[in-house]
């Protein structure tokens, strides 16, 4: 569903704190509360927002490394495959299939080196992985969470 300005102005406030009020978000839209809320309830009908969420820095849960990893994957492999195979890590963060020679990439949060590694020695392990290509994250520099839009 296409959103109008409106829309991805609400979005947009919800997207940067979504602990703000009604009348608040209202009062930089201009609307009153109630039609945001209106607004807010129909964008989660029809799916446009998916739900509210709080982001939790990884490092304050002891994840201290970060990777990405692409995976090469067997010939006949889905991307329901991959998806099915890597939710059971919970080191996963996010996975996306990519174009390029990867057939995915895989963002994988660890403790620290050698439990990357021993994550990354058990995704080599799938089935539906033939070769795996990883790179240490040094510093993050820009991460956007949410929508995008005006500012």
């Amino acid at each position: 569903m296409p959103l109008n300005e409106l829309d991805e102005r609400i979005v947009h406030a919800l997207a940067t704190d979504a602990r703000r009020s009604y009348a608040d978000i209202g009062a930089e839209v201009g609307l009153s509360a109630p039609a945001v809320k209106r607004r807010v309830d129909r964008l989660l009908a029809v799916g446009a927002i998916t739900g509210f969420t709080v982001r939790v820095d990884p490092a304050a849960l002891g994840w201290q490394t970060e990777a990405l990893v692409e995976l090469y994957c067997r010939h006949n492999t889905s991307p329901s495959d991959i998806r099915r195979g890597l939710a059971r890590y919970p080191e996963v963060a996010s996975a996306s299939t990519v174009t390029g020679e990867a057939d995915a990439v895989v963002q994988v949060f660890a403790a620290d080196v050698r439990h990357f590694e021993q994550v990354l020695e058990r995704i080599a392990g799938e089935p539906f992985v033939t070769r795996t290509k990883s790179v240490l994250v040094l510093s993050p520099l820009l991460r956007r969470y949410g929508a995008g839009g005006p500012d």
